[in-house]
């Protein structure tokens, strides 16, 4: 009995020693699944009980819970200057002391920002939320009608600049004068009737805490910020962000494995909701280290990780391939960066980036600044934005449906009810409308806000939100982007996704980056893919070799029949390609002074676009 016992454990201790290598041969993501699940439900549990404390507890009372943890740690470094959470916190409560008393600011005032990465930024809008003032983050590098209509959006009546914006100010201070708002400048001194100087007041101000009751009607659904959307598909719109939806943001730093140890790097601009949310304010949530940088550089990118010791950095649209662009050095891999999170990166990209970098966790993920559902690759799969886990339907109920390119609008069957697809199969993603998953839509556009509602998707009168993306969705529950609606265009009764085609042209050995879109050809159906494409410095076009490269890799239809030279081209400020005025611009000679290349195919090689090719494409005597 005691040998057949012995035995017994024996073989129990054996099954267990081997259970690790079974469930990795059989189930190779179990444990990431369970890690990620583990956190995820964690942050889950505590936003509940955020959303239950009296009063609401946000992430300034979590910053201050820091300040007061760990007052001297270091929050923010910056051009050789370190601000410790006790600093920031004082400059903050300045910031609110002044602007209390010198704009009368109050809870639920709407505040405009216009500044550039750097502290002041952190603090001004501190000093905001201390007052509950929600603050619209304007992007710096837009001027003129943009600019005006992004600040009128969103329905603030002060203005916040930066000095080095005073120009730009100027050009529609008009406007401004005419709607009644207040504009101040963070300088001390300001000549232009209109402008209000508020450096010396902010600098005079006591730094004392301002008491809690002055934002005790702040709730989870609160809008606590407007963060607009790029603009690649004309004027930007003000989404709003509630205070829900900034801890649900805050959270991917904790989900991806950040610590309060770690240093983070941003270089992204703050306006954005990648280098706001996900860096700025899940730093706070985390408790760690901020290196702020003004702009991304890639040729210092390293040079500031070793410098500053990061540990997680971030990346977003093309900057990642940036980075693989530079020069190779010896010391590629003498750094301390484990982390990566962002979004947008090709999975070519993504491989050389290991490769060359070292090993460094790659958490790519899907989402909308506005959206209620995303995704996170919280494994170590190349080339995927996410995995399909028993929460993910429970925290982000979605689906993805078959969508017409061409007609761009969902497929419905004869109830006028969607279809969902297939495994491995293309569609539009969507995203149910609920109490805790809700879509709030943009300010001042109730136009833009319906048209992301999508109804009777299932069920007569259900709502879902319209991500506008074409998602797919394999056999192992992991979620690939496939492109953007729009983006993608139908020619000869084809789908082209202007990513895949992007992705081979750069594998031209003279082109550097490429923008593809479809453009209209007249008498035909759909549109022709057509590349603006910037070249290799020191480079010349290469006719024969780039349409080798699309042949050996891309079907007739999806070939790019016109290739625009560029020595630029033309980004939002979060890497994301502009494609509206190209398409506008076209293919015609006599309009664009850009250097213009047909795809010839007899001849297999790209001849310069002449007026005569042009008028005989127009006049149907060139075949396409």
């Amino acid at each position: 009995f005691l040998l057949l016992n012995m035995y017994l454990w024996i073989t129990v201790l054996a099954g267990l020693a081997l259970l690790p290598a079974l469930l990795k041969t059989f189930f190779p993501y179990f444990f990431q699944d369970c890690v990620y699940m583990y956190r995820a439900l964690g942050c889950g549990i505590r936003l509940n009980v955020y959303k239950r404390k009296t009063p609401f507890y946000s992430i300034v009372d979590c910053f201050l819970y820091a300040v007061k943890k760990h007052p001297r740690k270091a929050f923010i470094q910056f051009e050789g200057k370190t601000h410790s959470y006790e600093e920031v916190d004082k400059e903050s409560n300045k910031v609110a002391n002044a602007l209390r008393s010198e704009a009368g600011l109050r809870e639920g005032d709407t505040v405009a920002l216009f500044l550039g990465n750097e502290p002041r930024f952190v603090w001004t809008w501190l000093g905001l939320a201390k007052l509950g003032c929600p603050a619209a983050l304007l992007n710096f590098n837009i001027r003129s009608k943009s600019l005006l209509h992004c600040f009128s959006c969103c329905g603030a009546s002060v203005l916040i600049a930066a000095a080095e914006l005073r120009d730009a100010v100027e050009e529609i201070l008009p406007a401004l004068k005419e709607k009644g708002i207040t504009v101040y400048l963070l300088s001390d001194e300001c000549t232009t009737d209109g402008i209000q100087c508020i450096g010396q007041a902010i600098a005079k101000a006591s730094d004392t805490p301002l008491s809690p009751s002055l934002r005790s009607n702040i709730h989870i659904r609160t809008t606590a910020l407007y963060i607009y959307t790029s603009g690649t598909t004309g004027l930007p719109k003000a989404a709003y962000v509630t205070h829900e939806r900034v801890w649900a943001s805050s959270f991917i730093q904790g989900v991806c494995g950040v610590t309060s140890e770690d240093i983070f790097y941003i270089n992204l601009p703050l306006y954005h909701s990648a280098g706001f949310l996900i860096g700025l304010v899940g730093s706070i949530e985390r408790g760690n280290t901020v290196v702020l940088r003004r702009k991304f550089s890639a040729s210092q990118f390293w040079d500031d990780c070793r410098k500053h010791n990061i540990t997680v950095m971030q990346y977003i649209g093309e900057t990642l391939r940036y980075l693989c662009n530079m020069p190779k050095k010896a010391n590629d891999r003498d750094h301390k960066v484990r982390i990566a999170i962002g979004n947008g990166v090709r999975a070519d990209v993504w491989k050389e980036f290991l490769n060359r970098f070292g090993r460094i966790h790659v958490g790519e993920l899907y989402a909308a600044t506005e959206g209620n559902v995303g995704f996170i690759n919280y494994t170590d799969k190349v080339g995927v934005v996410g995995r399909i886990n028993i929460l993910s339907k429970v925290f982000f109920p979605f689906s993805i449906i078959k969508f017409d390119i061409e007609k761009e609008e969902p497929v419905r069957n004869a109830e006028g009810l969607c279809i969902p697809v297939g495994k491995d199969e293309v569609g539009l993603l969507v995203g149910k409308i609920t109490k805790h998953t809700p879509f709030v839509g943009y300010a001042g556009n109730e136009q833009q806000t319906e048209k992301k509602r999508l109804g009777d998707v299932f069920v007569k009168g259900d709502l879902y939100f319209n991500s506008g993306d074409l998602l797919r969705i394999d056999h192992e529950n992991f979620v690939y982007f496939h492109d953007r609606v729009g983006d993608t265009f139908r020619w000869k009764g084809e789908n082209v996704a202007t990513t895949e085609v992007a992705d081979i042209l750069m594998m031209v050995d003279c082109i550097e980056e490429a923008n593809v879109y479809g453009v209209k050809v007249e008498g035909h159906e759909g549109r022709i893919g057509m590349a603006a494409v910037k070249l290799k410095e020191g480079r010349e076009f290469d006719c024969v070799n780039t349409c080798s490269v699309l042949a050996n890799y891309l079907p007739v239809y999806a070939r790019p029949r016109f290739i625009r030279i560029q020595n630029s081209l033309e980004v939002t400020g979060t890497f994301k390609m502009k494609k509206v005025k190209l398409v506008e611009e076209g293919f015609d000679p006599t309009l664009i002074r850009d250097p213009l290349y047909f795809l010839d195919l007899p001849q297999k090689k790209y001849v310069p676009l002449s007026q005569e090719i042009h008028k005989s494409i127009v006049s149907q005597d060139i075949k396409l």
